[in-house]
This record gives C-alpha cells, structure tokens and sequence, in this order.
C-alpha cells in the first residue's frame, strides 16, 4: 500500500510490484522523512497514473537489485536521497525503485530514524558549508578547524545537521534561536554558544564570540537577518541561503558587504551538480559512520512520527513549523 498526493490530497493505493532496472535497487522503505520542500511539491503533482507518491527522504532494506548494481546487495540497509526528485516514486510507499546512487549503505550502529533524516537536510548543511572562498570543498574532522560558523536557526532540521558536521569538522559553532526551548535543542546538537535573538542585541553577543567575524554563516532567513550578518561577518565570509523564511525578498546594503568581499551563495539541493553532490553523500556518510549526526530529543532534534495513513497530517505538520523532524513508518 502507497500514499499519492492528488492534489493537495492524498489517496491510499495500491500498485504492482515494481522492478528495479540495470543500475537501479528496490528498497523496501520502513522509514520516509518529510521535509518542508515535499508538502511545497505536493500541491501540483501529476502524473500518468493519476497521483504521485511524496518525500524524498527515507531508509530501509534493499529487497532487489538490477543489472550491473554491484555495490549493494539484498538485505542491506540503506538511507536514500531525492527519491521524488523529477520521479513520481517517492519514500512514501512500501517499495520504492531508486537509482543505486541514491540508496546508501547505513552502518549496523544507525537507525533508520538517523537514515531517514539525512537526505535533504544534511546534504543541504555540508553544501552550506563548503562554498566558502579558498574551501574547505569536502568535510571531515578538522576540515573547518579555526574557522567560526554562525548558523541561523539552529533547532531546524538542516540547522541542526549544519551544527553537528561542523563541530565534526573542527568548527567552532554559534547558532541563533528564538526561544529558551529551541536554545536547548541546539546545545544538544553540539552548538558551544546560543543565542536567543529575541532576548538582546544579538550581533553584540556574536561578536563577542567571534571578534574577528564569522567566516561562514548558515542562512534560513536572509531577509531578516542581512543586518545582522553584514555585522558579524568576517573578511571573505560567506553567507550560504537555503530557504527564503521571513521573506523572500532581500535587501543588501552594499558598502558594509562590498568592503569585507562578503559572498552571498544562494543553495538549492536539487540542481546542486552532480561531483559536488556525490562528495557530500560521501561526507556525510562518514560523519554518520563516526556517530557524529544523532537524532532525537537528546541529541537536539526531537521526533515526530505519523503511521503511512496520517501522510497528510505529517505533510501538514511539517508546513505549520513543528519543531523537529517529521518521519513516517511505513512497513
């Protein structure tokens, strides 16, 4: 049984089988992660067959695999990425048929909960992460050591995993939130200095942390936050934009970007190319291979989980701003 969205719907259906092709693996899928670019997709799906199965994001067991896949095998487990990504298969189903690249070996000592919520959030963190001027271009430890990132909005899903690959990275995290409850979340995640921007003047406070400037800033909200970046950035900073939250217009001043050679990188996962995308699966993998990206409340991102029924009610929990990462069980 299967989720596809009809619109701004969902129908439960059932389908045949499907067959992985050469190069391709068959996942039995018993964990789809949602993301904010799902339910935003779900409204003008169409396809063919009259619906289109959602997320992206998922982990399971491979269950077949197709001519010439020798890198995986039935039984092993897997995280996947971009399975919905100009498909119409998606994670929310009980099998999925998914280019082998985009099924990756989750180690023994992961959760599929971890597998689940990596794809999209972690990939769009190390992309964030590796656009600065004069690199680093790939992530592992010490690969950000002496560098200071500011990452805005750290109790968020793609936050969250920005704080955690730089800590694993030798980067000396700040992050900003807005309530007591979400500082708490990114302490857990590994962020060494919070700030509730709510509560002070925030650039004061960074400074403080950061003297010199940040030299990397992780940006969900650059609309709201180009004041306050172009006064704690370093020379030659980067501000990595992934989300357009508190408007989706921006306004820069120019001189006080202009005289620091401040880089403002606008990121979409999707049309990422293709060498830089296969370099961040493979960072990411060994972040999580060293135990450096845990999930849940203790560890900075609670869970929220739905059963494949109530797709719907996680689509729409994810689209009201809930805090955490939204999964679904679906075997």
């Amino acid at each position: 049984m299967i989720y596809s969205a009809t619109g701004d719907g969902f129908d439960l259906a059932e389908r045949p089988l499907p067959v992985p092709g050469a190069g391709e693996v068959r996942v039995r899928v018993q964990v789809s992660g949602v993301n904010p670019t799902d339910w935003k997709a779900r409204s003008g799906a169409s396809s063919a067959d009259g619906g289109k199965v959602p997320n992206q994001d998922g982990a399971g067991v491979v269950d077949a695999v197709g001519e010439g896949v020798e890198r995986l095998a039935v039984g092993q487990r897997v995280w996947l990425w971009e399975a919905a990504w100009q498909r119409d298969n998606g994670t929310a189903q009980q099998y999925v048929v998914i280019p082998d690249r985009q099924a990756v070996p989750l180690p023994d000592d992961a959760s599929l909960d971890l597998g689940a919520s990596l794809g999209i959030p972690a990939l769009t963190a190390h992309r964030a992460l590796t656009v600065a001027d004069g690199g680093p271009g790939r992530l592992f430890p010490g690969a950000l050591a002496g560098k200071t990132v500011l990452v805005a909005g750290g109790a968020g899903a793609v936050g969250h995993a920005a704080i955690q690959l730089a800590r694993w990275a030798g980067a000396t995290v700040v992050t900003t939130v807005s309530s007591p409850e979400k500082a708490r979340l990114a302490e857990r995640a590994g962020a060494q200095h919070v700030v509730n921007y709510r509560t002070g003047d925030a650039a004061e406070q960074i400074r403080a942390v950061a003297p010199d400037g940040v030299n990397i800033v992780v940006e969900v909200s650059p609309a709201a936050n180009v004041e306050l970046n172009a006064a704690v950035v370093a020379r030659n900073a980067v501000v990595a934009i992934y989300a357009d939250n508190g408007g989706d217009v921006i306004n820069v001043p120019v001189r006080p970007n202009m005289a620091p050679n401040i880089r403002y990188q606008f990121i979409l996962v999707y049309t990422v190319d293709s060498a830089a995308k296969d370099h961040a699966v493979q960072d990411v993998s060994a972040a999580v291979q060293d135990g450096a990206l845990p999930v849940g409340e203790s560890a900075g991102l609670p869970l929220h989980r739905f059963p494949l029924e109530q797709t719907a009610e996680a689509h729409a929990a994810v689209q009201s701003g809930v805090v955490g990462k939204v999964l679904i069980d679906v075997d």
